[in-house]
């Protein structure tokens, strides 16, 4: 049978954002054609793609009232290239069901919904995004992703919590979070991998994970991607004594506490000003902005000394994300607090390239489509 090429579309959707890109799959690997985002947070927004990350971007007007999906797929680039014969999503949770990327079907859609509590704030927008992609391209395959699966299983020593161990037939355990961005790390890196690796993805959701011989041994984020290094708008590890004083005290109710957990906790929370590190490092003659930054940076420096812990040392810590790609003072603060402890450590910054990966997953989910005879058009 003649190979064909594939084209794959892969949707990272985040609470209020989406980055997506076009790949090309053949029998010898996936190349990038496409790639762009769109701010779905705003009524009147834009959708941004270029072909090369070299080049601008080109930007489109989009209206919120109108199906993203579908004005996705209106892009001049779908005209060039044709409709995607796969879309891949990114799902951050796959609960206790779902613990590899797998091809959609009834009964994985199930399972993805009954996640949806493991992680409230996106595993509903990736539902929404993935019933747009049936409704929208019916013959395309759909594929899941999930940030979950690099980690998975973690050892014992990391994956159980320290609560009741009946527990754990409920979901209660570690999980790990940003295993996408994880695995395209080690995929960047030079061979042979540094046996005791840190890879800290710091943006507005933040985890550093510990990486042994290329398997993660440890990560900063538990059941959900709540807890670990302080972050945007979540706190982060936190007394939990806290949170039961203020329901007991009736300073919130369960919805209270989850919203501010969510949305007003970690940077925003400490600055009383911002969750956006730029600006509160822009921000003048405003002592709780620079102490927001302060606390990120030692919460950072803290946990990857605990990982190099668990490792027996550090030979490697690489900054992600878009705090640990476009930051350099960050990354100097989190630096100078470590190398006293950790003198011969090396550093590397990376981009994620979660979608990459996506495409990688996806390809090799549905290799019999490339040996196959192109499926019927719309």
């Amino acid at each position: 049978m003649a190979a064909r090429r594939v084209n794959i579309l892969t949707l990272n959707v985040g609470s209020s954002s989406l980055k997506f890109a076009v790949y090309a799959a053949t029998a010898d690997g996936v190349e990038l054609k496409w790639e762009g985002g769109m701010d779905m947070s705003r009524p009147d927004s834009a959708i941004r793609y270029r072909r090369d990350r070299n080049e601008p971007f080109t930007t489109r007007p989009w209206h919120a009232h109108a199906s993203p999906m579908q004005a996705l797929l209106k892009l001049p680039l779908f005209g060039d290239m044709g409709q995607p014969d796969v879309v891949a999503h990114r799902v951050v949770h796959g609960g206790l069901w779902l613990r590899d990327h797998c091809i959609i079907d009834g009964q994985v859609l199930e399972k993805i919904e009954a996640a949806a509590s493991f992680a409230p704030l996106h595993v509903p927008v990736a539902l929404k995004w993935i019933r747009h992609a049936q409704e929208a391209l019916p013959r395309a395959r759909q594929v899941a992703c999930f940030d979950t699966a690099f980690h998975h299983p973690l050892p014992d020593l990391s994956r159980v919590l320290p609560l009741p161990h009946a527990l754990q037939a409920q979901g209660v355990e570690r999980f790990g979070f940003h295993g996408l961005s994880c695995e395209s790390i080690v995929r960047q890196l030079d061979s042979p991998l540094p046996s005791r690796l840190v890879v800290a993805h710091l943006g507005s959701g933040a985890s550093l994970t510990a990486i042994q011989d290329g398997r993660s041994i440890d990560t900063t984020m538990g059941m959900t991607p709540t807890g670990g290094v302080i972050m945007a708008t979540r706190p982060g590890d936190i007394d939990p004594g806290v949170l039961l004083f203020l329901l007991r005290q009736g300073h919130c109710d369960a919805a209270t506490l989850e919203d501010m957990l969510e949305h007003h906790a970690g940077l925003r929370g400490i600055s009383d000003l911002s969750g956006d590190a730029r600006e509160l490092a822009a921000a003048d003659n405003k002592p709780l902005a620079e102490l927001a930054l302060a606390q990120f940076a030692q919460s950072v420096a803290r946990h990857a000394a605990g990982l190099a812990v668990v490792l027996g040392g550090l030979d490697m810590l690489v900054f992600t994300g878009g705090i640990g790609e476009n930051d350099n003072g960050m990354r100097e603060r989190v630096v100078a607090q470590l190398r006293p402890c950790f003198p011969a450590f090396i550093t590397r910054v990376l981009p994620s390239q979660e979608n990459y990966i996506m495409a990688a997953h996806a390809r090799r989910l549905t290799a019999p489509m490339i040996t196959t005879s192109p499926a019927p058009t719309d």
